[in-house]
């Protein structure tokens, strides 16, 4: 049987809280989550360190769901605490099919998880448990995405995979505009000045700053997880 040797040792996997819920698009779907901890659980059997961020808008996204009713900053902590719920619902996943899995959140909660830090965070990658960044990065008006890139600058990841609802990077939103064009690699100085939703500009500028590669790819297959990993052509690489 082939050896599979993956290109990367350590990434940074963010996960977008919609594409936990499935077709249901809110709550969690239960069987997509498990394919997820599958594919997380085979590339770290391949000797790949893996920490995860997950967004929360399958339960509240902060701003939007917010927007007009709640103060901006409240708004964003409950929307952190929708992260913490799913990092909690993947851990026990994961715990059930034996993988080693750790939570940390960025503002303490004892009773459910460790507080973040990053020589712990390091640790237990080391140590070969999968590590979930829960609570975004514990401040509001930042968005998950731009956590994923300060949690990967900080762990020193070789890469950031950007599991989200759609399979890569295009030149317009291709649910609006059927002449939308997929790039297959793009760099952040595109993106930026093209006004591309990748990710927020304050998470694009902050990868950019830090030359953290990015992979965008459809989570509807988990395994392109591993395909980005073995550095198969999967979606679109922002660098």
């Amino acid at each position: 049987m082939e050896t599979i040797t993956p290109k990367y040792r350590r990434i940074l996997l963010k996960i977008s809280g919609e594409a936990l819920a499935g077709e249901k698009k809110t709550g969690l779907d239960f069987a997509v989550i498990g394919k997820v901890c599958d594919a997380i659980e085979q590339c770290r059997q391949m000797g790949v360190q893996v920490g995860v961020v997950i967004g929360g808008g399958n339960f509240w996204r902060g701003a939007k769901d917010g927007g007009g009713h709640m103060e901006r900053s409240r708004a964003d902590h409950m929307g952190m605490l929708a992260t913490v719920m799913n990092c909690l619902a993947v851990s026990d996943v994961m715990e059930q099919k034996g993988i080693p899995v750790r939570v940390q959140t960025a503002t303490e909660m004892r009773a459910f998880a460790e507080p973040y830090t990053r020589l712990r965070a390091v640790t237990h990658l080391e140590e070969g448990k999968v590590v979930l960044f829960g609570g975004g990065s514990g401040c509001p008006y930042f968005s998950t995405d731009t956590a994923a890139v300060l949690r990967a600058a900080e762990i020193d990841a070789d890469a950031i995979l950007l599991a989200k609802n759609i399979d890569g990077v295009y030149s317009a939103d291709p649910r609006q505009d059927q002449s939308a064009v997929k790039y297959d690699s793009i760099s952040y100085d595109e993106v930026l000045a093209q006004h591309l939703t990748v990710m927020d500009s304050t998470a694009t500028s902050l990868a950019m700053d830090n030359h953290l590669p990015v992979f965008v790819f459809a989570l509807s297959d988990p395994e392109n997880i591993i395909r980005a990993v073995t550095g198969e052509a999967v979606g679109t690489l922002v660098e």
